[in-house]
């Protein structure tokens, strides 16, 4: 007969068989402590060697290598499905309706998964990505934008994007630059793991910045104007001890990028050119290989006498035309962006289905660049590449026709911009009147798109339009006495794609980015004369194209100060700070914290010595304001509740000091700086000591 055994005894036993248990699990699993202790301490001897020249190295390099991985296995698989599609609409023949549907549909099927693959995964996938990564910059928290779950819906989004070629008419700069913050964030955390140190929001921001260099290299296999890109485009202040590390990781990407197309025995193929693809006949395999990494982009310009000196008058107007173009396409853009949010229909499908007005966009847009109809008067069957190189032509296109010995020539791109009923100025300014309009409404689709690679060529063929003007113009040069020295309207494609892309977007620096990735830098002087032309007029009227997806976006900014007028610099602070602050004493209880919660839902708040003596002796968080309610008794709280001891806030909670505070008479110019450099979202106003107020982003803006 069993007897019950007393529960303290049988508490024990239970114990006893626990300990066993975990000695035996610890002795299966974990077998050989002193050998793995030998090997813990080797590992840690590596690590200390590694790192004692800096861990960022090794991280930034990683950064840089594997985004020009994954750039260059996008391109390859794009250049492959595009080749598919070129293939299906040659092998329809001569019927119409398939030669449409196979047209049509293909970016249609494309950009439609695109849009409703990315949308499902995450709502944070859609669009370039620069806006929302200029605000983080800014010192703005968006919460799960740089989560590397929304990584591979972005890689897939992309591609499909860049499957549909011209006919959408878009690139992938800024959604890569996005793709490499993304990866900068998780290599940021691995960093932290490794390093066994605290997170430091200054380290994360160098990776942020080294990212955004890493993103431009990578596209455009330019790591210096790549680097001084990023640096226009996303910040207004940069630190000088980020250079290094923009530098580093770019060149590590660009070569990188460059390194496996050689790799490949295809140079040129598969190809980003400003983040489009293209493909080329491959090689065989007994090919020989390149012998070394070249441009990009190259170009075949004469060097002997690139331009004269008098055409630096017909560069300026090309600056000026492309400052007033970019000025009227920035207005279109946003009025279009805010058009289709507030019409009920466009903004009835955006809200619930967006891949079908996708696929109800690109289907219009498809259907004007059908080549037997209205595409054949704006070049419709070139790839975005095949744009460039046709309109980076050495050759003077008018007063030719086609023929058999042109046709035979590398340069023959050129045919597809003539038609019997129109001169190569017709189809030029009949491709600029529809591409204006087309890439407005195709900025709107709810997909991952870059907006780069458009303007640019747009701005070529402004630059071409004007050249060959001026070509025909003056056949034997401008000088018509002595040899002749004809125009080359490649030079004015050149400046006019350098200008026209960077008045849109704020940059001087795509001047540098023609050259460097054409590897030709004869009209570097007169293609640096149109941008600053072009820039001076943008700036002057409109926001940037980036500036204005934050305006259009409602995410928070801060507009330039525009005028420069000596009566702004009269304007202080005390004329436009908020003065009615919710603030609290040291001695407050739960009442008084209580209330201050509920009026206000700041995330910090300020904290006096006493409602007497409103001096400013530092700020609490709202988290630490709830953990103290949560821990406290409240004043009409029943007798026989458990709650903790009383206190009041200067006991209880970690008061920070205050690092920064204005005087109500800062000017507003010195504010605005301030809250520039140093990423301020909120800085309180003192008056001899006193809280008098606080300015934050809405009361400078």
């Amino acid at each position: 007969m069993e007897h019950p055994v007393p529960g303290g005894l049988r508490g024990e036993r239970d114990e006893k068989e626990e300990e066993e248990k975990v000695l035996v699990s610890e002795h299966t699993w974990r077998p050989c402590p002193t050998a793995r202790r030998r090997l813990r301490v080797c590992l840690e001897w590596v690590k200390r060697q590694l790192f004692c020249v800096g861990e960022d190295w090794y991280f930034l390099f990683i950064l840089g290598v594997l985004m020009a991985t994954i750039s260059f296995m996008m391109d390859h698989v794009v250049s492959r499905v595009y080749a598919a599609h070129c293939w299906l609409y040659q092998e329809v023949g001569d019927v119409g309706v398939l030669k449409y549907l196979s047209w049509t549909l293909y970016p249609v099927a494309l950009a439609t998964f695109s849009s409703g693959f990315s949308q499902s995964i995450t709502p944070h996938s859609s669009g370039s990505g620069i806006p929302e990564l200029k605000t983080i910059l800014m010192g703005v928290v968006l919460e799960d934008y740089l989560a590397i779950q929304n990584f591979g819906a972005k890689v897939v989004g992309l591609t499909c994007t860049l499957m549909c070629g011209s006919t959408v008419f878009l690139g992938k700069v800024g959604p890569y630059v996005h793709l490499s913050a993304m990866a900068a964030a998780y290599l940021g955390k691995m960093r932290t793991s490794v390093t066994r140190e605290y997170e430091n929001k200054f380290k994360q921001r160098e990776m942020l910045v080294a990212a955004q260099a890493v993103g431009v290299a990578t596209v455009f296999g330019a790591p210096v104007s790549g680097v001084l890109f990023s640096i226009e485009v996303m910040s207004p202040y940069f630190a000088v001890r980020d250079y290094w590390r923009g530098f580093f990781a770019a060149t590590c990407g660009a070569f990188m990028f460059r390194f496996l197309a050689v790799l490949n025995s295809e140079q040129n193929a598969p190809d980003s050119i400003f983040g489009v693809p293209t493909l080329k006949p491959t090689r065989s395999f007994l090919s020989p290989l390149p012998e070394t990494i070249v441009a990009v982009f190259k170009v075949n310009l004469k060097i002997d006498f690139p331009f004269d000196l008098l055409e630096t008058f017909f560069y300026v107007i090309l600056g000026v035309v492309c400052g007033l173009v970019g000025c009227a396409y920035l207005f279109c853009q946003r009025w279009m962006m805010v058009a289709v949010r507030r019409n009920w229909l466009t903004a009835k499908l955006l809200a619930t289905d967006k891949p079908v007005y996708t696929a109800l966009a690109v289907l219009l847009l498809s259907s004007i660049t059908f080549p037997p109809g209205l595409g054949q008067f704006m070049a419709s069957r070139l790839t975005m590449k095949e744009y460039l190189t046709s309109l980076f032509d050495n050759h003077t296109w008018g007063g030719r026709a086609p023929n058999a010995s042109w046709a035979a020539e590398p340069g023959g791109l050129w045919r597809e911009w003539y038609h019997p009923s129109a001169t190569i100025f017709g189809t030029l300014a009949f491709f600029l009147v529809m591409k204006f309009w087309m890439l407005i409404v195709a900025t709107t689709l709810p997909l991952p798109a870059g907006y780069f690679m458009p303007i640019f060529i747009y701005g070529a063929a402004i630059g071409r339009l004007l050249g060959e003007v001026v070509a025909l113009l003056f056949p034997r040069g401008l000088h018509p006495h002595g040899p002749p020295r004809p125009i080359i309207p490649a030079g004015y494609a050149l400046a006019g794609a350098a200008a026209f892309s960077g008045s849109v977007t704020y940059a001087v620096s795509t001047a540098l980015l023609v050259c460097e990735a054409t590897g030709h830098t004869g009209h570097l002087l007169p293609i640096v004369l149109a941008v600053l032309v072009a820039n001076a007029i943008t700036q002057k009227h409109q926001p940037s194209f980036f500036d204005g997806g934050i305006i259009v976006k409602n995410l928070p900014y801060l507009p330039p100060i525009r005028s420069r007028h000596t009566a702004s610099y009269r304007v202080v602070v005390e004329e436009f700070m908020q003065r009615r602050v919710v603030a609290l004493a040291k001695g407050d209880g739960f009442q008084e914290v209580l209330e201050a919660l509920d009026a206000s839902s700041d995330a910090e708040y300020p904290v006096v010595e006493s409602a007497a003596s409103p001096t400013l002796v530092g700020t609490v968080s709202r988290a630490q304001l709830v953990t103290f309610l949560q821990s406290h008794k409240h004043p009409q709280a029943p007798s026989g509740e458990k709650v903790a001891l009383a206190g009041t806030l200067g006991d209880d909670c970690a008061i920070e000091p205050i690092m920064l505070q204005l005087s109500p008479w800062t000017s507003l110019h010195q504010a605005y700086h301030l809250f520039q450099l140093l990423k301020l979202q909120r800085v309180f106003v003192t008056c001899r000591g006193e809280l008098v107020g606080a300015v934050g982003w809405e009361e400078v803006r």
